[in-house]
């Protein structure tokens, strides 16, 4: 059977498309960051395009580190680092870079968070 060429199809966009090309994000995130939707960006009349609008309600209900996000979206972790950025810019979503721990270690404590949430996808 021949698909109409009238309909839509459930052609995937290609991830950097998303990001209009764009590989580098506003500013540097790291993988282990936290996200959280902030109430600007609870307001779905601000929140612009189909990807910011799931990263914001993937954040809404619990923070989310960035690692996550790009799992739970199945996309590059490049391409949810700048959609991420980006709603930081504009004030949608707070991201809360981890803590530096003696020389700029990460604690292990938060390790072990991202590697659980990881283990739980």
């Amino acid at each position: 059977m021949m698909n109409d060429p009238d309909e839509p199809s459930n052609a995937l966009v290609r991830p950097y498309a998303v990001t209009r090309g764009r590989t580098r994000p506003r500013v540097e995130i790291a993988i282990e960051a936290l996200v959280e939707t902030t109430a600007r960006g609870r307001d779905a009349s601000v929140v612009g395009g189909r990807e910011q609008q799931l990263i914001a309600g993937l954040c809404a209900l619990r923070v989310q580190s960035l690692a996550e996000i790009a799992a739970r979206m199945q996309m590059p972790l490049g391409v949810a680092r700048v959609l991420v950025a980006d709603m930081a810019a504009d004030g949608l979503v707070a991201v809360y870079e981890p803590t530096a721990v003696g020389d700029d270690a990460v604690g292990t404590e938060l390790l072990e968070r991202v590697l659980s949430g990881l283990r739980r996808l």
